[in-house]
């Protein structure tokens, strides 16, 4: 029982490095799959066809099939619509005041 604990031990510290080693080879390469900027961006790999097909995320397709994402396209992309916190605050402040529903008048 105890050789199996630490196969198991083993194999998932192996995991972990592999994932970590992939992680890091995403971060030096310029061009990134269809499955890589998936798991660079955290997308499923369905939302991130939604968002191909409705041209929302920066892509290119030379050969007509095989899709490929620029990683400082894709990075300039995530950081887009930026709201600050303090913002935010505001907006729900105004909100608030603004739609008085079922509270005291």
């Amino acid at each position: 029982m105890s050789n199996e604990c630490n196969t198991v031990e083993t194999l998932s510290r192996l995991e972990k490095k592999v994932d970590d080693l992939q992680a890091n080879s995403l971060s030096q390469k310029n061009v990134l799959t269809f499955s890589e900027a998936a798991r660079y961006t955290g997308f499923s790999k369905s939302y991130l066809y939604k968002l191909t097909h409705l041209q929302k995320i920066p892509c290119s397709k030379p050969a007509g099939k095989m899709l490929f994402f620029d990683r400082a396209e894709l990075e300039n992309w995530l950081l887009t619509n930026q709201v600050a916190h303090e913002e935010i605050e505001n907006q729900a402040s105004t909100y608030v005041t603004l739609n008085k529903r079922g509270g005291r008048s």
